[in-house]
């Protein structure tokens, strides 16, 4: 077994090209930086019968199949007593199970108990009673009080609105010993509380408008989302202990008493940047984890949220459990089991103290396809046993076993806890209103703490005490680090009263020599500032203005995204030029580290796998995302270059939502262009179709760059040796070039044909054509404007123009897009000045792909040809490397000989270089004819 630990991520990523990753892609996966694998480095897997892959030593059998008519599709599972068990149907009733004693011949026993809430998705017996989280209704308890495993008829303790998948969950012993804890999805409303130790202050806080699911999901969820509840037996006091989840199913406890939950995804967002994968969280009291609605997910570096130990990927989370009191070998009696529905895998993640909290590797510990993984628990007896089913599936009972030679004694348990972690419990013990004033003595110090956790937990204790007792001691505060902590809890717990007071406090360490993560942090004060305290007087915007803008675009992708938030938020004039730029620039993200599970499961292997081979730009989706409301700063220039953009985005593959997200940015940046600037993307207005037929790398790979005229003629001419030619073609496509031009017979026609431009362009010349296209345009293609008697203005390109109509076509790239103007209506007919072929098509592409779709349109898609225009661009860049060291052997600015001595070389030089490449033609309007 290949085990990596998190902080291996980067190595790992950077060391597997995308091509062995997909050679990969069904042989090991890499899952949250830590890879599984088979038997490279480690001993083999194996499929038994059944079909289960299973570790070396494991072993598994079906101990009962549930008739589904009769007694549904089994999701929840617990240990009862006397080495029975406890099932649920997720719609109907709860059984009483028996299994037969190990390497015995006897069969499984299920006996229905009578308690048909409706179905269930939560059990456990505990304090002689079956707890049972009802779907819709809440908490039940049946008491046992002879302890028989036969409990008498239930009854609600605990009300708790909301229902379905996203409803009411899991129930575990706490780690006290004494209460419940329950997990609850983001449809439940939280039930009457009597304590939270999340302090009563959370919101969307949400800088900029939310959009919802592009196809209608969890509208009008709100804050706090998903969330765990700690209870005591008979349901009489109830704490909120975690919030900001989207649908975390169960919850495990280690001996240590630390917790844990499997939070679900939301696969529709893959491919855009609020997506956040399955995930493993540490749940920590007071602990805020971020999810919003929609498109509000916090970014995972939030200060006032905490991060997950470890990222999964796409999946379903089910049951979650620590493999205490199985006969096992120690590591996974120790081992955090994750169970995903989706992908039918059971993970086992090893974690490992790391400061206040923990980091973890993974590998794969049972899997089989189907197998809709519901739920888990070790017996008495020292075995696993495992429910599949849900959503009327058919449903099976598995014990897993270990009959392998390794020792399987009770192992020593997980590592005593940190002194992070004991200094984060002691402030845990102050999250409580009553906590006394002199805590502020303990809390205060650890703001500044190092390790993330404890300064959340030090804020979360800072936000229990009233506001009065350390209000100006967080706005008095030196220390950078200590009053960034203290104003975000002001921002969270203070009135608009605050807002002047604070934002100075905010702007005198603004102003320090910080790191970029801790001036990430005190972007955040600025945000839960204005999100609710409301916006800064002019002469503070104009001030947070400069400072902003003065450090926007940043070398740091986290900071930068912030920056412009803040910017668009306080309509910066700047922001949209800086953001357009990053978005030109980006590289094409890494593939993720989920591909072997693309192979598990036929509902989600094609869409992650078309996705994988058509990666959207995550990151540069964030500035596209923000700038879609934005009114300032913009130019024609700069909508056409956004609205190129999407539509180069539009070719990637992403969740269902994706392409409607992607529509949704469209339309909201289409209704705040000007009528100018609606003229400059007409010819944009038409998403172009998925080039994912393509295969994975027709994506431009990037950086790119605003290539000016002489960049990109250097560019390409420094790179002669070698030359892509399916690359040209792929990048053909993908840069739009084919929805204009026809080339080889195939294409658009808005355009002229491209599969002779060689013959009558040089390289400067076409790109000159591409990249400057409005320079001059020749009339066969313009566009016009029309002016009707009422003063409205429509471009396009005046097809027909008789005594009844005036036709124009309105996009370039569809001819059956067309608007008819009735002739009288006309008042006049001018020119319009910007090209239909906007400016930035090449703009995404590094150089070795420019040169690739340089070479491949100069060459018609001839081989040949290229070959000659390869030796052609060698001679050429000889010459001017002679030119070079000429000038550079040769000039003396005391004799001044360059005259005499570099002019007859270059002309040598240049001309040996144009007779092999052909005629150049005027970079003015014949040059323009590219376009």
């Amino acid at each position: 077994m290949i085990y990596h630990s998190m902080n291996r991520r980067r190595g790992l990523r950077s060391g597997l090209s995308w091509a062995l990753r997909g050679v990969l892609g069904v042989a090991a996966v890499v899952v949250g930086g830590a890879a599984l694998a088979d038997d490279t480095d480690g001993p083999a897997y194996h499929t038994n019968a059944l079909g289960l892959r299973l570790l070396p030593g494991f072993e598994a059998e079906v101990l009962y199949d549930v008739p589904g008519e009769s007694q549904g599709s089994w999701v929840a599972l617990c240990t009862g007593p006397g080495g029975t068990l406890f099932a649920t149907d997720q719609y109907g009733e709860v059984y009483r199970v028996t299994p037969p004693a190990l390497g015995s011949d006897g069969t499984t026993q299920v006996q229905p108990l009578g308690m048909n809430l409706g179905g269930a998705q939560g059990l456990c017996y505990a304090f002689d009673a079956l707890y049972i989280m009802a779907t819709g209704k809440g908490l039940y308890r049946a008491a046992d009080p002879d302890g028989d495993g036969r409990p008498d008829a239930p009854e609600l303790i605990l009300a708790i609105p909301g229902g379905g998948e996203h409803g009411q969950h899991a129930i575990v012993v706490a780690p006290d010993g004494a209460s419940l804890l329950l997990s609850c999805g983001n449809h439940c409303d939280l039930p009457a509380l009597t304590h939270s130790r999340v302090p009563r202050v959370w919101g969307e806080d949400l800088l900029l408008q939310r959009e919802w699911d592009a196809n209608g999901h969890a509208v009008g969820r709100m804050a706090p989302g998903g969330y765990v509840l700690q209870v005591s037996p008979d349901a009489s006091e109830v704490d909120l202990i975690s919030i900001g989840y989207r649908n975390q199913y169960d919850l495990a406890v280690d001996r240590n008493g630390e917790v844990f939950t499997f939070d679900a995804d939301m696969e529709w967002d893959m491919g855009m940047p609020w997506y956040r994968p399955t995930r493993v969280c540490h749940v920590v009291s007071g602990s805020e984890f971020g999810w919003r609605s929609g498109t509000g997910k916090w970014a995972t570096y939030t200060p006032d949220s905490l991060p997950a130990v470890m990222d999964i990927g796409p999946g379903s989370p089910t049951g979650v459990l620590f493999g205490t009191g199985a006969a096992f070998p120690a590591r996974y009696q120790d081992a955090l089991y994750l169970l995903d529905w989706t992908f039918g895998t059971i993970y086992a993640v090893e974690l490992a103290p790391d400061g206040a909290s923990y980091t973890a590797g993974i590998h794969e510990f049972l899997s089989g396809s189907p197998l809709p993984l519901t739920d888990a628990v070790v017996g008495t007896d020292g075995a696993m046993y495992i429910t599949t089913g849900g959503r009327r599936l058919g449903s099976k009972l598995y014990r897993v076993t270990y009959q392998g030679d390794a020792d399987t004694a009770p192992s020593a348990g997980p590592a005593a806890p940190t002194p992070e972690a004991e200094r984060r419990h002691a402030l845990e013990a102050l999250h409580t209103p009553d906590a006394p004033a002199e805590a502020l003595d303990t809390i205060w110090p650890a703001l500044r703490h190092p390790d993330r956790h404890v300064r959340f937990a030090a804020r979360t204790a800072l936000e229990h005490q009233p506001a009065e007792r350390w209000r100006q001691r967080a706005l008095d505060e030196q220390d950078a680090v200590t009053a960034t902590h203290a104003l975000l809890a002001l921002a969270r717990v203070g009135s608009a009263d605050d807002r002047p007071a604070l934002l100075a406090a905010a702007n005198r360490h603004e102003a320090k020599a910080l790191t970029e993560a801790q001036r990430l942090d005190l972007t955040r004060v600025y945000v839960l500032a204005f999100c609710r305290m409301g916006a800064p007087d002019p002469a503070m915007r104009d001030t947070l203005l400069q400072r902003f803008e003065a450090r926007f675009p940043h070398d740091d992708e986290q900071l930068s995204i912030e920056l412009a938030r803040l910017l668009v938020y306080l309509d910066s004039p700047h922001v949209v030029d800086g953001a357009i730029t990053l978005m030109n620039q980006a590289t094409r993200p890494e593939p993720p580290a989920w591909l072997e599970l693309i192979a598990r499961n036929a509902q989600y292997g094609n869409a992650i796998k078309n996705m994988i081979d058509a990666m959207p730009p995550v990151q540069a989706l964030h500035y596209a995302f923000l700038l879609r409301n934005h009114k300032t700063g913009w130019t024609p220039e700069l909508r056409q270059a956004y609205f190129l953009w999407l539509n180069l985005a539009s070719r990637s593959v992403g969740g269902n939502s994706y392409g409607g997200f992607l529509n949704m940015i469209r339309t909201q940046a289409l209704a705040t262009c000007s009528p100018e600037e609606q003229e400059a993307v007409a010819a944009l207005l038409i998403v172009p179709d998925s080039a994912t037929a393509l295969g994975p790398d027709a994506a431009p790979r990037g950086p790119g760059r605003a290539w000016s005229v002489d960049e990109a003629y250097e560019a390409v001419l420094d790179r002669p040796a070698g030359y892509n030619a399916a690359r040209g073609a792929e990048l053909f496509q993908t840069a739009l070039c084919a929805q204009c031009h026809r080339f080889q017979g195939v294409g658009g026609s808005a355009g002229p044909d491209l599969t002779t431009v060689g013959s009558t362009y040089g390289l400067r010349d076409l790109l000159a054509g591409i990249i400057d296209p409005s320079a001059a345009v020749t009339d066969q293609y313009a566009w016009s404007t029309v002016t009707t008697a009422e003063g409205r203005k429509v471009v396009g390109r005046v097809v027909l123009h008789d005594d009844t109509v005036l036709r124009l076509h309105t996009s370039a790239t569809d001819p059956s897009q067309t608007l008819d103007v009735p002739a009288e209506e006309v008042r006049e007919v001018g020119p319009y000045d910007l090209s239909p072929m906007p400016q930035g098509l090449v703009h995404p592409l590094n150089a070795n792909e420019l040169r690739d779709l340089t070479l491949y349109v100069m060459s018609g898609g001839d081989d040949d040809t290229a070959a000659t225009l390869v030796d052609s661009l060698e001679a050429e860049r000889s010459a001017q490397q002679a030119v070079a060291r000429a000038a550079a052997s040769v000039y003396n600015p005391a004799q001044d000989m360059s005259h005499g001595i570099v002019f007859p070389v270059f002309m040598l030089g240049v001309t040996g270089g144009l007779v092999l490449l052909g005629a150049v033609t005027y970079v003015g309007s014949r040059g323009s004819k590219a376009a």
